[in-house]
């Protein structure tokens, strides 16, 4: 039997393997395991004499422990999206999007162990694979184990759907900023696009046109006071709109 566990280090999992007979369990990893040592500290005070088999028990211990170093990691993986989320309303970066990208692998990894651990310790409770020394009363201990993966495997699921709804925020957030930033441009094109017109028309070179407006009285009226009235005429109009300051954000 295989059994993996949440690292450490929160970065992976730890892998431990089970070789289970009538009389001992043997377990070989890499590394440390501090779920080990734990049952370790557990076993040397209190020995695991409930069951008629005691290696049953052993196993039970170890790998409950294993199995629930997965529940501290995903609490705090919980308050890493939240935490994200608060962060990506304020101002969303790439930095936020490469995270996003970096915890939904860790998820993804953390699916490809815990779903066919779950899978195997179905297939002990329902009969199909049998453990030596597993009696009735150790097939309870067994669902307890499975039960704790179904939560686990349940909680990661969620994780994932929230990591893409806070992706879909993040992505959401850019485009309404994008959209603010485009309709300020289009503001400023706007105002400029009369004015463009007005110089354009008023620099034809007829002769009515340079024989008629000359002077200092008609270059301030045609030349700055049209294109001045009609850029805050337009100014007042988006004010009025709601398209400017703080209401255009």
């Amino acid at each position: 039997m295989v059994v993996h566990g949440a690292s450490a280090d929160g970065k992976g999992t730890t892998e431990v393997h089970f070789f289970i007979a009538e009389a001992y369990v043997i377990t070989v990893h890499r590394g440390d395991c501090p779920a080990l040592t734990d049952v370790r500290v557990r076993v040397g005070h209190h020995r695991p004499s409930e069951l008629e088999t005691p290696q049953i028990a052993l196993l039970y211990l170890i790998i409950d422990q294993l199995v629930d170093t997965f529940f501290p990691f995903l609490n705090t993986f919980d308050n890493a999206i939240d935490e994200l989320e608060d962060a990506i309303l304020v101002n969303p970066t790439n930095q936020q999007l490469g995270t996003l990208f970096e915890m939904k692998r860790t998820l993804v990894s953390i699916r490809k162990v815990v779903t066919p651990q779950r899978d195997m310790f179905a297939s002990i409770i329902s009969g199909v694979n049998v453990i030596p020394g597993v009696n009735d009363e150790g097939q309870r201990y067994m669902r307890d184990l499975y039960d704790h993966l179904i939560r686990i495997s349940d909680m990661v699921d969620s994780y994932r759907d929230l990591l893409s709804g806070t992706l879909d925020t993040h992505l959401s957030t850019v485009s309404n900023k994008l959209n603010v930033v485009m309709k300020q441009l289009t503001i400023i094109a706007t105002i400029f696009l009369p004015l463009s017109f007005l110089t354009g028309f008023f620099g034809q070179n007829f002769s009515w046109l340079v024989a008629h407006i000359i002077g200092g009285r008609p270059f301030l009226i045609y030349g700055i006071g049209l294109e001045v009235v009609c850029a805050l005429g337009l100014l007042v109009y988006f004010q009025k709109k709601g398209w400017l300051g703080k209401e255009a954000t």
